[in-house]
């Protein structure tokens, strides 16, 4: 069930089980859609996902960004959460709040979402962008960069807080977090993706090293991935420069999957 907010500028709401409230906006307009999903911690208020949606609004276009469990405006605790409902909540948004295929942009843990939907709804996904995507980061990036005295602490509280370098508040990592994950990993077999991929990536992210990029590549099966490494680029990328990048590479993969759809 959906609940429409009367300020244009408050989230609207799709309710799912138990109460749960994913927070939204949705801008109609032509097939296909573009879907923003957004990182680790971050909301669908950033500058990457308002980006897009100038973009989509100019160009006519259907845009939806939300808010995971535990994210933004959002119902839930962030520390509960984990990739599989993560998961669960951007499929639940596809199912309930869009029409005909769409285009993911992933960002970062968006990355590794957007490709976990992508296997879960084929038919309704005609293209990806990843953006420093992270897939199988909480094995591959987190848990080897954690010490002894970190995986401890999480053995014995089931939870760690990770300075961040992008805000004052600490990153609660969960043990739940971490197990879970293991049963979402991608990159340990070949990815029966067939849509076309989009990956841009920082040469200088700290995050997500750039050689996470070519692993995402080697992954997929579908023939058609265009990686674009950026050198001075950061986790963030979100320059102008960068925007307007990402803004052209979205518009090359809208107008091939409109080509591609045409009869």
């Amino acid at each position: 069930m959906n609940a429409a907010s009367s300020n244009p500028h408050d989230p609207d709401y799709l309710t799912l089980a138990d109460n749960v409230r994913i927070a939204y906006h949705r801008l109609p307009g032509r097939q296909p859609g573009i879907i923003f999903l957004g990182g680790f911690m971050s909301d669908m208020t950033g500058t990457k996902a308002l980006s897009l949606e100038d973009f989509a609004r100019a160009s006519g276009r259907a845009f939806l960004r939300f808010d995971y469990q535990g994210h933004g405006a959002s119902s839930g605790q962030f520390q509960a959460g984990t990739i599989g409902q993560w998961r669960d909540d951007a499929i639940a948004v596809i199912d309930a709040l869009s029409d005909g295929p769409q285009i993911l942009v992933g960002s970062s843990m968006g990355g590794w979402i957007m490709l976990l939907a992508a296997l879960a709804r084929p038919q309704r996904v005609a293209g990806l962008l990843g953006i420093a995507a992270a897939p199988d980061f909480t094995e591959d990036l987190m848990w080897p960069a954690f010490s002894e005295e970190i995986r401890q602490t999480l053995a014995r509280d089931g939870v760690y807080f990770a300075p961040s370098e992008y805000g004052d508040a600490a990153y609660p990592i969960t043990m739940n977090l971490i197990a879970d994950g293991r049963t979402h990993l991608l990159l340990r077999s070949p990815l029966n993706i067939q849509a076309p991929v989009r990956l841009l990536q920082g040469m200088c992210d700290p995050d997500v090293p750039y050689q996470h990029a070519d692993k995402i590549v080697d992954a997929l099966a579908t023939g058609d991935v265009e990686l674009t490494l950026i050198k001075d680029g950061d986790h963030r990328l979100s320059r102008d420069r960068d925007l307007a990048l990402l803004r052209r590479t979205l518009a090359g993969l809208v107008a091939m999957v409109e080509g591609d759809e045409k009869p």
